[in-house]
């Protein structure tokens, strides 16, 4: 695996997968502030569907136009666009940026300061992430979630990989089509292959986006990746990722108390349907709990956090059971589950944290 001593400053290029969104700007400002060593390319992948593409609605920085190239995704999501970023480019690294971060002051020189310190079996270099909050309030609940990105582990918004490495297991996983989990199997599949991954001394701000009332229900499509998660890496995945668990099972269960009243009720059983109802009660009340007590409890956020509770639970159990139903036929006969890298079967075999009920969105 060894690929000889690291050289004294590692050829590197930044790939940034991109919608269009405006924060790229941002991204493209503070990366050109970070000044020299720059990057010997900086590839935009634009992952807009293609019927809907004119040219990427940004605005590159004088000093990174000759270094800057757009090249067009296939609309499948930020793995599949990550995929076709690296193997765009030849350099030894791929230093990948979300498009909503700002790479901090000298982010250029340490991370090629932090490449040059990786060793022959690291694959990878994690930046640092900051997430400012604001000062005269408490966070709400989308804003605590997104704070977790700064305790996540091996998170792609600021993450680089040795280009060998990335051949060795085949890439990102392209049937993770949302920016959820799809750094978690590729971490896990490296460090499988005998690879370290490290963490850097570079520093990126990911500010907190802005969000809809119903952003954390959106998010619960996420279960469905969990799902495809254990298939690939078997059950014990979440500790090996230092992954929390999650409400799944709360959730599943507030559903099944919700739907057995309904059936009880159907069913002339009322006082079965009030202790199931009573049960459904509790569990949602103590969901909406958790999440109001440490927020800000202004009007509107409490009415978010109301009425997205409510629907979380049984949305939450659908993409669980949609992708329990999906995985199903992918079982052999003798019950195996197959190990996909990068869309092929392979072999071999984390994760960001994601506190509360989000996930970081995207591809919304």
């Amino acid at each position: 695996m060894s690929t000889g001593q690291p050289d004294a400053e590692p050829g590197f290029a930044v790939v940034i997968p991109t919608l269009g969104r405006p924060s790229l700007a941002g991204t493209l400002r503070a990366l050109a502030d970070a000044g020299p060593p720059r990057p010997r390319r900086i590839v935009l992948v634009d992952d807009r569907p293609a019927r809907a593409c004119g040219p990427l609605p940004v605005e590159v920085p004088d000093e990174l136009a000759p270094l800057v190239e757009v090249v067009p995704g296939t609309a499948a999501g930020p793995a599949a666009a990550r995929n076709v970023g690296w193997r765009t480019v030849g350099e030894e690294w791929i230093a990948f940026l979300d498009d909503d971060v700002l790479p901090g002051e000298r982010w250029t020189r340490r991370l090629a300061a932090d490449l040059a310190a990786a060793g022959p079996d690291t694959a990878g270099s994690q930046g640092r992430i900051t997430v400012p909050l604001p000062a005269h309030r408490r966070p709400t609940d989308w804003e605590r979630n997104t704070a977790g990105l700064a305790d996540a582990r091996w998170i792609t918004a600021d993450m680089a990989f040795r280009r060998v490495a990335l051949e060795a297991v085949g890439g990102f996983d392209e049937r993770f089509r949302r920016a959820f989990r799809e750094d978690a199997d590729l971490a896990l599949r490296l460090l499988a292959a005998g690879w370290r991954l490290t963490e850097g001394e570079r520093h990126t701000v990911h500010p907190v986006r802005p969000a809809d009332r119903w952003v954390s229900v959106r998010a619960q499509r996420g279960n469905a990746d969990d799902v495809l998660m254990n298939r690939i890496h078997g059950p014990g995945w979440w500790r090996r990722a230092g992954a929390a668990r999650g409400r799944l099972p709360r959730h599943v269960a507030v559903t099944a108390a919700a739907g057995a009243a309904l059936g009880g009720l159907a069913a002339g059983r009322r006082r079965a349907a009030a202790v199931l109802g009573g049960m459904w009660l509790l569990g949602t009340g103590e969901f909406l709990y958790a999440r109001l007590r440490p927020g800000p409890r202004t009007r509107d956020e409490s009415l978010t956090m109301l009425l997205s509770s409510l629907l979380i639970p049984p949305v939450a159990t659908y993409h669980w059971a949609s992708g329990r139903l999906r995985a199903l036929p992918a079982r052999d006969s003798g019950g195996q589950r197959p190990v996909v890298r990068g869309g092929e079967p392979s072999a071999g075999g984390g994760e960001r944290r994601v506190h509360g009920t989000e996930e970081r969105e995207v591809w919304a």
